[in-house]
């Protein structure tokens, strides 16, 4: 059975420290990949764009800088829970927002009460996803898509 969870929340892109614009980020999670959560930004003039990271990686930013690579997480202030960044690298272009860290908290409770963590292969057939997939590319068919 899967289970998932959605919300919507406003963030804030900042350009520059001269520029900045709201936009509204789905905010997404799939029992059926439990480990993960994805954000789709939705930007002006451009196609959606959706990033998938660690949850425990968005659970760690909010209370300090975490993450390695392309997705880092940071909370605004250290002296209490308020707003967090969130910068996103590819290569060399990166984007920075800014969040509330409430709704993020109450999105990743409601996750918590699909998938607690640390419980995530509980959740998870990874079992039946494996063997379906072998089964996929031993009948000659490695996408899983219908021959027909």
């Amino acid at each position: 059975m899967r289970d998932t969870v959605q919300a919507e929340v406003i963030m804030t892109f900042l350009v520059s420290e001269e520029l900045s614009f709201r936009i509204p980020v789905e905010l997404d999670y799939d029992s059926s990949d439990p480990y993960a959560v994805k954000f789709t930004f939705h930007l002006p003039g451009d196609a959606p764009v959706t990033w998938a990271f660690a949850r425990e990686l968005l659970l760690d930013g909010l209370s300090q800088p975490s993450g390695e690579g392309d997705v880092h997480i940071a909370p605004a202030s250290a002296q209490h829970l308020s707003d967090v960044f969130i910068r996103l690298q590819v290569g060399g272009e990166g984007a920075l927002f800014r969040a509330g860290a409430a709704p993020l908290v109450a999105f990743l409770d409601r996750t918590d009460r699909i998938a607690p963590l640390g419980e995530e292969r509980s959740v998870a057939d990874f079992d039946h996803e494996l063997a379906a997939a072998l089964d996929s590319i031993l009948a000659g068919n490695p996408e899983g898509q219908n021959a027909g």
